[in-house]
């Protein structure tokens, strides 16, 4: 046996697939902007995911509605008990944060 080397695969190692299977990643940036709310919403809360659950089901949605990965009953993702998403994730328009941005021109 050698410390730091991958095991061989004559050793018995056999791989198994994840539990849930593999999916896309987001190569096109497609829910970037889902995912940025949801991960900004944990630092607030330090990384206590309760409060930012609507969120997290707004992203997965948008995953869902663009083919990133299988859809899946809300209960079977932990998610069951949250209120629907916000708004249909099947646009291309990114979630609005409630504060806007002033111009510097005005």
């Amino acid at each position: 046996m050698s410390f730091g080397r991958p095991p061989s695969i004559s050793s018995g190692f056999k791989p198994t697939p994840p539990d849930r299977g593999s999916f896309p990643l987001d190569h096109f940036g497609e829910c970037t902007d889902y995912m940025k709310v949801y991960l900004d919403c944990l630092k607030k809360n330090t990384n206590n995911s309760s409060p930012c659950r609507h969120l997290n089901k707004d992203y997965l949605e948008c995953r869902m509605n663009r083919g990133l990965m299988d859809r899946d009953e809300w209960k079977n993702l932990g998610l069951g008990s949250v209120s629907a998403p916000s708004a249909p994730n099947t646009s291309s328009s990114p979630p609005t944060s409630s504060t806007s941005k002033s111009s510097p021109n005005t």
